[in-house]
């Protein structure tokens, strides 16, 4: 069940009249999320579900699916035919000028946009203003427990040991003059979280020169080997396999050799000093009580590395929110691909991840950055150099 009371407190506080949502045919999982409805119930029919700002639910459901809505309180209205759901919505949504749904102005937060256009269109016609869900949704959705981050740290530290042993392995195959693909090293990886009750998502294993590509999947058929000289990025991603689980995300670095060249050295430099930078400016921010956006957070980083000459080398956004997705629903870092201008909330999480991808080679770092009321940390280790794996 939504906590209503809470949620109405927040609709006051933006001045907003009412959050209205919506679903068909599972098209917006936001709102069985927040709604606390089971994502694989029938929903084959449009189901409407309107929270006011002060005052009981209302909630309009299709004559078969009556039972869609049961777990949720509020007043029910039921419609069979197209004309009696036009006609039956104006009584939903009745006292209400100003209504959120998940929808994004040109649909700058894609996450977010999810109501489809002539939904929105419908609602317009009612003479009703429509306007994003967004910062409600991070407040509701993306906003963790204290279980959460306890699984979050605990997941963590697995992966962060199996990530270290998959450089071991790697250069012990590598001494030892045995065959290891990336894909062979994935799926090694997969098992490995398996055997410690998290998800076996898809590794990226990436040698040069496709660890210039930031989001390369190694295939089995094709995947390239990892030999000494290698320049080798693991980017590994997992959280328990259990409900309310959420992720935790990083990217290392390490060489198959025993001194790691210049020019590897030289861009890793470049891209800690802008993870470091936007960390620490998050922190400043944070403890002052200061609000900071998405996109702040990735311009400090993106200046550092347009300053270093290599701007036109890091091709996304500096990092995303984290949650029961990997890609979650609170605020991105990113003054790139979007202006997210949604402010970062207490008791959320993201990433960190600048990269720099050449033609020859990339190099990304990642950590994660979990936001309390007066303090943000980083909740993982943090890598300062590339590893020389033969050392």
């Amino acid at each position: 069940m939504p906590d209503v009371k809470a949620i109405q407190s927040e609709l006051r506080a933006a001045k907003i009249d009412g959050w209205l949502f919506f679903d068909h045919h599972h098209r917006d999982p936001i709102a069985a999320r927040v709604l606390g409805l089971p994502s694989n119930g029938l929903v084959t029919r449009r189901w409407f579900y309107f929270i006011p700002a002060k005052g009981v639910p209302r909630k309009l459901v299709h004559r078969i699916e009556q039972g869609t809505l049961d777990a949720l309180g509020g007043r029910k209205f039921v419609y069979a035919g197209w004309e009696e759901l036009h006609k039956t919505l104006p009584k939903l949504l009745s006292g209400a000028k100003t209504i959120a749904m998940q929808y994004s102005p040109e649909n700058n937060i894609p996450y977010i946009g999810l109501v489809d256009a002539g939904t929105v269109e419908l609602i317009r016609k009612l003479k009703k203003k429509v306007v994003s869900s967004a910062d409600l949704v991070q407040k509701f959705e993306a906003t963790w427990t204290p279980a959460q981050l306890e699984s979050h740290l605990e997941a963590g530290k697995i992966v962060d040991r199996v990530r270290s042993v998959a450089f071991e392995r790697a250069a012990a195959f590598v001494r030892e003059g045995k065959p290891l693909t990336e894909s062979q090293l994935q799926q090694w990886i997969a098992e490995k979280f398996r055997e410690n009750g998290l998800t076996p998502e898809q590794t990226i294993v990436a040698v040069q020169p496709n660890n210039g590509d930031p989001h390369y999947s190694p295939d089995p058929e094709s995947s390239r080997p990892i030999r000494a000289g290698d320049l080798l990025l693991l980017d590994m991603w997992a959280k328990f396999d259990r409900p309310g689980s959420v992720y935790y995300d990083i990217t290392w670095m390490g060489y198959l050799g025993k001194h790691v060249p210049d020019a590897y050295a030289k861009i890793f430099r470049i891209v800690k000093q802008a993870r470091d930078s936007a960390v620490e400016f998050i922190q400043e921010r944070i403890a002052e009580g200061r609000a900071v956006h998405g996109w702040e957070v990735d311009r400090v980083a993106r200046t550092t590395i347009q300053k270093a000459g290599y701007g036109k080398y890091f091709v996304h956004r500096l990092g995303h929110s984290i949650g029961q997705e990997v890609h979650g629903n609170g605020a991105n870092m990113d003054g790139l691909e979007t202006r997210d201008d949604r402010k970062i909330v207490p008791h959320t999480c993201f990433s960190i991840e600048p990269g720099i991808y050449l033609p020859e080679f990339g190099v990304r770092t990642e950590v994660n950055v979990y936001v309390g009321e007066r303090e943000a940390r980083v909740t993982g280790a943090i890598q300062s150099e590339i590893l020389p794996l033969l050392a």
